[in-house]
């Protein structure tokens, strides 16, 4: 009769023992022998017809010792089942069970013990006892007067002029990356861009006044716009906003078009073009309509902004103990890929983070009985493909938007990824009904320094 013992070798880590006997894996392993033979195809006998001597003498070691390892494995995931085992990953087996001569000619007792990381009991946070701010970004009448500007130029007709003669004019440019003596670099940035002239610096706009198609003006970004705008051009060649040594880099600016667009009037056939599900019928409704949208992209960046302190004040204030020498042995060996020992001393910690997360997650899930449910991915899936599309979640259902949706509710790995993000999600609502945030009116600039000065903080 097999027998298992346990005993503790380590912070939430444990030692199983398991000894099996002849008369454990001895009728499983002749009862394999037997199939064995009724499956063999061997030159001289008949399909089942092999004495199963043969297939011993042939086969034997390598069946016995696949018998005994199920039979242990049999006895390992039973004794965990029933014991009701949380724990880490895999068992893994001790170093001493590679020890064990399995011989089918000296069927004897085996010992084999492996290694488990039992998973820990912890208190979350209490997140009631944390006061955060809620950020409300204020929309002031001049947001609302730029993007409607933004909206008629979008909207408004396009002309060509022969030179620069105004803050309206639109230049299409090439920038190329050069030396400050203006020679470009070899391999260097090389990148069109479209914007205003008004959207240069004021005392750069000087230098543009006469300049036409094909001039080439050698600037350096830090000079030629002014922070807002630069850190946008930063962005859009593909360098670091934050990095002053890319701000003072050199560029050959050639003019490839020079134009000049004439506003969309302020009338019903561009209410039409801008909004065309909505009934609008005035500046103020438009205005209105304005408002509301720059409203709503601010209050979900002030959500984001709130959930990332949740969530740093959850993975910090959670205290949880990790069964560390286990999980750093099962990181060297239990991937598809082995690591050294240095690999994992390395990633140990964004490992730890990551665990902790997962099992902060599962708890909030299991205390406040979270369900994620088909009607949830499903409108997850249609969110996201109207997201693709560029359509408003008010437009026509068609019949091809069910069967997309029939579609990717087959797709396992889509349906496992929409699962963990919708519950995610769902775990964050009920957080923030927890904390006791504050709200605090402010502007776009005192809410993106803040959410800035956040993100230096935590990373």
């Amino acid at each position: 009769m097999a027998t298992v013992t346990r005993e503790n070798i380590g912070l939430l880590n444990d030692k199983i023992t398991i000894k099996v006997a002849g008369a454990d894996y001895l009728p499983s392993f002749e009862k394999a022998l037997k199939n064995y033979s009724k499956q063999a195809n061997i030159p001289g006998f008949r399909k089942g017809m092999v004495p199963t001597g043969m297939i011993k003498k042939m086969h034997g070691q390598s069946v016995f010792a696949d018998e005994v390892i199920r039979t242990v494995e049999k006895e390992l995931s039973n004794y965990m089942v029933n014991e009701k085992l949380e724990i880490f990953a895999q068992p893994l087996p001790l170093a001493q069970n590679e020890g064990p001569k399995l011989d089918m000619n000296n069927p004897t007792e085996y010992v084999f013990d492996f290694e488990v990381g039992l998973k820990p009991s912890f208190t979350v946070a209490d997140l009631s006892k944390e006061t955060m701010t809620r950020y409300k970004v204020t929309v002031t009448e001049e947001m609302i007067t730029e993007e409607m500007n933004r909206l008629q130029l979008r909207h408004g007709k396009m002309s060509d002029r022969e030179a620069v003669s105004e803050d309206e004019n639109v230049l299409n440019v090439t920038f190329t990356e050069t030396d400050a003596n203006g020679n470009e670099i070899e391999g260097g940035i090389k990148k069109d861009n479209s914007f205003l002239v008004k959207y240069f610096a004021p005392d750069f706009r000087g230098n543009l006044t006469g300049k036409k198609k094909d001039d080439v003006l050698n600037i350096q970004l830090n000079k030629a716009f002014d922070e807002k705008e630069r850190e946008w051009i930063l962005g859009d060649l593909g360098l670091d906003k934050h990095d002053e040594a890319a701000a003072a880099k050199f560029f050959n600016m050639t003019i490839t078009k020079v134009g000049l667009v004439e506003k969309a009037e302020l009338n019903e056939e561009f209410f039409k073009a801008v909004y065309p599900k909505k009934d609008i019928k005035s500046e103020a409704d438009l205005r209105n309509e304005i408002k509301e949208e720059i409203q709503g992209y601010w209050d979900k960046q002030t959500k984001n902004h709130l959930q990332h302190e949740i969530y740093h004040v959850l993975l910090d204030h959670t205290k949880i103990e990790f069964p560390e020498s286990f999980l750093k042995r099962w990181m060297q060996t239990g991937g598809e890929q082995p690591k050294s020992q240095q690999e994992v001393e390395q990633e140990f910690p964004t490992f730890a983070n990551q665990l902790k997360w997962t099992l902060i997650i599962d708890k909030l899930v299991q205390e406040n009985n979270i369900e994620v449910k088909n009607e949830d991915i499903e409108a997850f899936a249609k969110q996201q493909l109207f997201g693709y599309m560029g359509m408003s979640m008010q437009e026509d259902e068609q019949p091809w938007i069910a069967e997309y949706i029939t579609r990717m509710m087959k797709d396992r790995k889509f349906v496992e990824d929409a699962y963990h993000r919708i519950q995610t999600e769902k775990v964050f609502e009920l957080a923030e009904t927890k904390v006791n945030a504050v709200e605090k009116p402010v502007t776009v600039e005192e809410f993106t320094k803040e959410a800035e000065k956040h993100q230096h903080h935590h990373h």
